[in-house]
């Protein structure tokens, strides 16, 4: 009975959270509109990144290479043949996913693991990164800009924030579902298996190698489509905002502040993120690099008091608080 109960409190939270943030935009301004959109940005780059890094345990300092393969890819599928961005979405999806395969085949298949893997992963992006620079210092030393094509849906340009907000919403909602689904199926006991222990997950027949490149694939594909978002958002890429160490720091850290393994983890902790890093720019604009100084001072004090993360701290004090 108590089970039924919270399962229904939790649905009707969902739905009348899901209700409000669908009316939000027509009460707020452009810069909310703007802020919001860019913490359910970040909540989607965060639960690409928390599926392979917070259930499959594989902590990745990488996940910029699969974004800026989806940015670059769309971008350049677009400008040289045409191709409709959200086929150009799809498709880098798929570049994507192919590039987390190949990594994860070769990283997995020779057991890296822990800060090993984290490695491997920063020298793939760092590896792009360096490539994108020569490259486009001779085609595009000025960047990437996406021609207009128009306030149209079709082409996935828009002249208000709006549109982007309900689309970056739809795209976080399925996300948020995907790891619901993933975690209460047997391929999400399998992920958490290999975080524990991988070596008892394989003496017990899990095929460690399969699942984490299923986790891998999973990742990268939603990571890279999250970069054709990126791209049509701002109508312009350039190589360090896409393949950058920065943005694989933003990744990862909101659901390491969120709470790594749980579903809500990444939005926690990328609403905490982006509100602060707007109040430091606002407050403290002529002071550069003050919001990364923040976040690292934040990092530290969740590693030291919560190293389960904000939701993870708090789901270990309900469990104490109902077994007293």
């Amino acid at each position: 009975m108590r089970n039924n109960t919270e399962k229904t409190i939790q649905i009707l939270v969902t739905i009348a959270s899901g209700v409000f943030l669908l009316i939000l935009p027509r009460f707020i301004g452009g810069y909310f509109l703007n802020l919001i959109t860019m913490i359910f940005f970040f909540t989607y780059l965060g639960t690409a990144w928390n599926i392979l890094g917070g259930y499959a345990g594989q902590f990745s300092f990488g996940h910029a290479a699969f974004f800026g393969m989806g940015a670059f890819t769309s971008t350049l599928l677009q400008i040289h043949l045409g191709v409709n961005p959200w086929i150009g979405m799809f498709l880098g999806g798929i570049v994507g996913l192919l590039l987390g395969l190949f990594i994860g085949s070769l990283t997995f298949r020779y057991g890296l693991r822990g800060p090993y893997f984290a490695l491997a992963m920063l020298a793939v992006a760092e590896m792009l990164r360096l490539l994108a620079v020569e490259w486009m210092a001779v085609e595009y030393p000025l960047g990437i800009t996406i021609p207009l094509k128009g306030d149209s849906l079709f082409y996935f340009q828009f002249t208000k924030k709006m549109p982007y907000y309900y689309i970056m919403f739809a795209m976080m909602v399925i996300s948020l579902y995907l790891t619901r689904f993933i975690e209460n199926r047997r391929i999400g006991s399998y992920f958490k298996a290999i975080r524990e222990n991988e070596n008892a997950a394989d003496a017990i027949g899990v095929n460690v190698f399969k699942y984490k490149l299923i986790a891998m694939g999973i990742s990268a594909f939603l990571t890279a489509a999250g970069g054709t978002f990126y791209a049509q958002y701002y109508l312009t890429i350039e190589e360090e905002s896409s393949f950058g160490t920065s943005v694989s720091i933003e990744v990862l850290l909101g659901p390491i502040i969120g709470g790594a393994g749980t579903v809500f983890g990444p939005m926690v902790g990328a609403a905490i993120l982006e509100i602060l890093s707007e109040g430091t720019r606002n407050f403290l604009g002529g002071y550069s690099g003050v919001h990364l100084m923040v976040y690292g001072a934040i990092l530290v004090v969740v590693i030291i008091f919560l190293p389960n993360g904000i939701l993870g701290g708090l789901q270990t004090a309900f469990r104490k608080l109902s077994k007293a």
